[in-house]
């Protein structure tokens, strides 16, 4: 006979006991960690509804906006230790490196002086030396269900800022934030790896009014004037050797803020 005939019981009794609290505890514990929702963005190939977004918000961009007297005018430098993460995949002329990167940029920003959809509209130019981004943002006044339109374009630095601006650069990316809901975006997409570029000739309508709004804010903001003289000031303060203004081979390049 052993000396403790009921010690087998009582140990199967406790580790079942502890199995049925770690089975208990566990729909508790998973209920209580946060949830983390992806969304990942369609902007090669977006729905027919949210071409119907895009193209409604693009007409109610004003043509001929009327702004208050104040304004915005910033400049400076900033450093980019990491790419960002993003769903948005770089455009062909990006160009992702693996050491931090220096941007100068400059930004102009004006109130809309009517209480019409947007409030606001900031544009911002940035050069890393590497690629020349600029960037056109309306901001909505009562933000119900759109909250902002983004439109981008890009260039690679074997131009310069003047150039860029003198040419019309076509918008390259074109993105709604939305109040409660995912974005919407449009971006004009290449070939990558083994898979073509895909046919977006059906968004081609969407993409050119994008470029027809940039090309109208680059003149009723006077960013071909401002960009570059402001730029020069940026290189002057940093001892850049691309500080000439008149310069058509630029080493200076903008990137995205």
């Amino acid at each position: 006979m052993p000396k403790f005939p009921c010690l087998p019981y009582l140990v199967c009794f406790i580790a079942f006991g502890l199995e049925a609290g770690v089975s208990q505890d566990q729909p508790a514990q998973a209920a209580s960690q946060p949830q983390v929702k992806v969304n990942v963005l369609n902007v090669c190939t977006p729905s027919a509804e949210e071409q119907k977004e895009i193209a409604s918000a693009l007409s109610r961009i004003p043509k001929q906006p009327l702004f208050g007297n104040d304004f915005e005018v910033s400049r400076g430098r900033s450093t980019l230790e990491e790419m960002p993460s993003t769903f948005l995949q770089p455009g062909k002329s990006a160009h992702v490196a693996g050491e931090p990167s220096v941007a100068s940029y400059v930004r102009i920003r004006r109130e809309f002086s009517v209480q019409a959809l947007f409030a606001s509209v900031q544009y911002s130019f940035s050069d890393d030396g590497q690629n020349m981004v600029e960037t056109l943002v309306l901001h909505v006044r009562d933000p119900k269900d759109l909250i902002q339109v983004s439109l981008e374009d890009s260039a690679s630095s074997v131009t310069s800022p003047e150039a860029m601006l003198t040419a019309n650069s076509p918008a390259s990316r074109i993105r709604l934030e939305r109040f409660g809901k995912s974005s919407v975006a449009l971006a004009r997409c290449t070939a990558s790896g083994d898979q073509p570029a895909p046919d977006q000739s059906a968004y081609e309508p969407l993409l050119r009014t994008a470029s027809d709004v940039l090309t109208n804010y680059r003149g009723v903001l006077g960013v071909r004037s401002i960009v570059p003289d402001e730029l020069a000031k940026v290189h002057a303060s940093s001892g850049s050797k691309a500080a000439a203004p008149k310069s058509k081979t630029a080493n200076s390049v903008p990137r995205k803020q």
